[in-house]
C-alpha cells in the first residue's frame, strides 16, 4: 500500500492489528462452541475472552513479530503471544483447527469488510454521475466513432451510459461480496475429522459469513479470482470514463474539463497548463487494480489439499486492490462532482462540420424516396465529402445537387436538419437507466 494512494478506513482493514483481532475472535469463538460441545472447559473459554480480549497494541505486536522472527510461522506466534496473556487455559485453543482455518476465514472477512466500503463508495460515485446527468439531460454534443464526428446525443445521456456501467459493476461486487464471505474450520485437508463441522457453523454466523461447503486445508481460491475479477471490471470501468474526460478535456475539444483549483500549477515549466492530471491517473491506478486479477486466477490451482503459492500472492494483492480501488472511486467520484461543462464548446464542435452529422438522415430518405442504397449512399457521400473538404454547408450542397433535389425538397432538407431528432430519445433512455 502507498500512502499516497490510500485512504484510512480501507487501508485499516490491512493493518496488523485488525488482522490479529480478527484472528482472536476467530479462536475465542471457536472456544465457545467447543464449550457448548462438551470439547473443552466452560472456564477455558472463559479465560480466553477475559485475557485475551484486549487491543492488539503496537507491543503486542511488536511481542508476536518477535516470536515469528524465532518460529518462523504467523499463526504459532499468534498462538504463542495469546498464550502469554491467558495463560494455562491456552492449551484449549485452536483445538482441532489449522492454520489455514484462522488464516483463511480472517482474509475473507477482510475481503468482506474491503467489499462494504467498495460498495458504499460506488454508491457515492453513482449518485454523483446521475445529479451531473440530469444537469446535462438536454446538453447537446455530438457523438464520436473512432474519434471522429458521428451524430449527436446529448451529455447526459453519456453520463447515463457510465451510470449505466456502474451500477452493473456495483452487482458484481454484490456478487463477489457473496462469494467470499465463507468461513473455514475444518481442521487439517478439510476433513473436520479433529473438529466437529458445528463449530464451523458458530464462528460463520458470529463473523457474519456462511460455512464453506467444500474446503481442503483452504477456502478453494475461485472463490477469490472471482472477487479480484470484479475488482478489475470495475477498474476498466472507472478507465473507460478517465479516458472519456481526458479526450474532453483536449485543448482541440474544450468540452469538459477537470476542476482546476486557485493555486493549482499545472506545469513546472509552463504556467498557462490545466493538464488532466486527475483522470490520467486514474488511467494508472486501473491499470494496477486490473493486473491484481490476474495472479488470483492463477492462485485457483493448488497442489493437493493446500500448498501456499496463493499466500504471498493474496498478502500483496489483497491490500494493494482493494486498497487502490477504493481510493480510485473516491477520486473519481470528486472528479465527477467537480467536473467543468462548456456546452458553448460542444456546440461549436457540433457545427464544426457544417452538419455532416445529419448525414445518415439523407440517405434514408433517399431510399424512402425510391433510390437504391447504394446510389443513395454514394450521392449523399460525394456531398459529405466536398463539404469535408472544403469546408461548405452540407445542406447547400445537398440542395444544389441534382440528384438528390429530384427526389428531397429544400423543405425536407431544412427539416432533416433539426438537432432535437437526435435527441428526442434522451427520456426513454434515463428511464431505462434510472428507472423512475
Amino acid at each position: 500500500m502507498i500512502p499516497r494512494y490510500s485512504r484510512p478506513a480501507m487501508a485499516s482493514i490491512w493493518e496488523p492489528a485488525n488482522k490479529l483481532r480478527i484472528w482472536f475472535e476467530i479462536e475465542a469463538h471457536a472456544c465457545d462452541a467447543l464449550v457448548e460441545l462438551g470439547v473443552i472447559p466452560k472456564e477455558a473459554a472463559a479465560a480466553v475472552w477475559e485475557r485475551g480480549d484486549k487491543p492488539y497494541t503496537q507491543d503486542r505486536i511488536d511481542r508476536i513479530d518477535e516470536i515469528e522472527r524465532e518460529t518462523k510461522h504467523d499463526v504459532i506466534a499468534f498462538l504463542t503471544e495469546l498464550s502469554e496473556q491467558v495463560g494455562d487455559e491456552a492449551r484449549f485453543v485452536h483445538q482441532g483447527m489449522t492454520s489455514s482455518d484462522v488464516l483463511d476465514t480472517c482474509f475473507n472477512v477482510q475481503l468482506t469488510q474491503a467489499a462494504d466500503i467498495l460498495l458504499e463508495q460506488t454508491d457515492k460515485l453513482l449518485a454523483a454521475l446521475r445529479n451531473r446527468a440530469e444537469e446535462h439531460k438536454h446538453t447537446v454534443t455530438i457523438g464520436r466513432s473512432h474519434g471522429i464526428h458521428a451524430e449527436p446525443t446529448t451529455f447526459g445521456v453519456k453520463l447515463a451510459g457510465h451510470y449505466a456501467q456502474f451500477a452493473r459493476g456495483k452487482k458484481r461486487l454484490e456478487a463477489a461480496r457473496a462469494e467470499i464471505a465463507t468461513c473455514a474450520i475444518s481442521g487439517a485437508i478439510g476433513s473436520f475429522a479433529n473438529i466437529d463441522p458445528r463449530v464451523e457453523e458458530h464462528v460463520a454466523a458470529k463473523l457474519g459469513l456462511a460455512p464453506e461447503p467444500m474446503s481442503t486445508q483452504v477456502i478453494p481460491r475461485d472463490r477469490h479470482a472471482a472477487f479480484f475479477a470484479a475488482l478489475a471490471v470495475v477498474a476498466g470501468s472507472i478507465e473507460n470514463l478517465a479516458v472519456e474526460i481526458r479526450h474532453l478535456q483536449r485543448t482541440e475539444v474544450r468540452e469538459a474539463e477537470e476542476y482546476f483549483s486557485p493555486g493549482q500549477k499545472g506545469s513546472s515549466a509552463m504556467p498557462h497548463k490545466r493538464n488532466p492530471v486527475l483522470t490520467e491517473n486514474l488511467t494508472g491506478l486501473a491499470r494496477m487494480v486490473r493486473g491484481y486479477a490476474l495472479p488470483a486466477l492463477e492462485n485457483v490451482a493448488l497442489w493437493h489439499e493446500r500448498d501456499i503459492s496463493h499466500s504471498s500472492v493474496e498478502r500483496m494483492i489483497g491490500p494493494d486492490s482493494t486498497v487502490t480501488l477504493d481510493f480510485a472511486l473516491a477520486r473519481l467520484t470528486s472528479v465527477i462532482e467537480k467536473l467543468v461543462v462548456y456546452p458553448d464548446g460542444m456546440q461549436a464542435n457540433l457545427d464544426q462540420l457544417g452538419g455532416l452529422h445529419n448525414s445518415q438522415r439523407v440517405l434514408l430518405l433517399l431510399t424512402q424516396r425510391g433510390m437504391s442504397r447504394e446510389n443513395a449512399y454514394r450521392a449523399v457521400q460525394r456531398n459529405a465529402m466536398e463539404s469535408w473538404q472544403k469546408g461548405l454547408s452540407f445542406a447547400t450542397l445537398l440542395k444544389s445537387d441534382s440528384e438528390v433535389s429530384e427526389l428531397i425538397s429544400e423543405e425536407d432538407i431544412d427539416a432533416l436538419f433539426d438537432i432535437g431528432y437526435h435527441t428526442k430519445h434522451a427520456d426513454t433512455i434515463f428511464a431505462r437507466v434510472f428507472g423512475d
